[in-house]
């Protein structure tokens, strides 16, 4: 599907289109390389197979807004294909999906697992830092599709699944969880329709995943204050490692193995198995 996409991002570019009207077009994908897009529609037109924005995430693409992306290659294309200049109101509404070469990231986490062990060493940096919580989120854009989009609140980027539902991603960069658990702030459970927490091992590849229901959070562990500490014994039956509640929210379930530790990616394995029946 890769390949058929980057032919179509290849064909579409390579000719202008000003006197269409795939311009108002919300979703774009981008071609082998950033000088190439191709709009949705354009794609679903050429290719019966390919609908909806799931069906290139679930093959490895990933969304992100057009507005998180600040890539100046894609307002040029804009304008050169449809000889108008792209605003930032029509900005804000468009995302665009790109295909990671995902064998160039395996090899620079690698690279950045040493040079982060060095900074540990001489206490430079402390787990938690922001590297880590961009890497999870991203993470978890590629494994549940979700949409990274600009949020109108101040608080950067909200994330939403293809229900439109709101997601709130947490990261957790440790070996081991702390005795007071992974904290949540009550206020953003309370704004979000699921919760997912990322559990990345100081290797930076994934050592669990957790995914619950905010109103389930609300509900059970409501407490005191502003804060919710979600302490692993108290949700352990929920870990992708022990449940398959939430495997219907994977849409890349072949990004999920690849980024995932030996020892999650044979319980998922073992998990997927057993609840596909295969």
């Amino acid at each position: 599907m890769k390949d058929i996409v980057f032919g179509l991002a290849h064909e579409f570019s390579s000719e202008t289109h000003g006197s269409s009207n795939y311009d108002e077009d919300s979703v774009f994908v981008m071609g082998k390389n950033s000088s190439e897009y191709v709009p949705l529609s354009y794609i679903s037109k050429k290719e019966p197979r390919i609908k909806s924005v799931k069906d290139l995430q679930s093959a490895g693409f990933i969304y992100s807004s057009a507005d998180f992306l600040e890539d100046e290659n894609f307002s040029d294309w804009y304008k050169s294909q449809f000889n108008k200049k792209l605003i930032n109101k029509t900005k804000k509404s468009i995302g665009i999906l790109n295909f990671p070469d995902e064998l160039t990231i395996l090899d620079s986490i690698q690279n950045v697992v040493k040079l982060y062990g060095v900074l540990r060493e001489h206490n430079v940096i402390n787990n938690g830092k922001n590297f880590p919580v961009q890497l999870g989120e991203w993470y978890a854009k590629c494994i549940f599709g979700l949409k990274q989009v600009k949020s109108s609140s101040q608080r950067g980027f909200d994330f939403y699944n293809e229900e439109d539902k709101r997601v709130e991603v947490m990261v957790h960069w440790n070996d081991r969880s702390s005795p007071k658990g992974v904290k949540l702030k009550k206020s953003l459970v309370d704004l979000s329709d699921y919760c997912i927490i990322i559990y990345m091992g100081s290797n930076f590849m994934l050592r669990d995943i957790l995914m619950l229901d905010s109103d389930f959070i609300m509900r059970k562990f409501s407490g005191k204050g502003h804060t919710i500490f979600l302490k692993d014994n108290m949700v352990s039956s929920y870990f992708f490692s022990h449940s398959s509640k939430h495997f219907d929210k994977v849409v890349s379930k072949n990004l999920l193995m690849k980024f995932s530790s030996p020892h999650f990616a044979m319980k998922l394995d073992s998990a997927f198995e057993k609840n596909t029946g295969a």
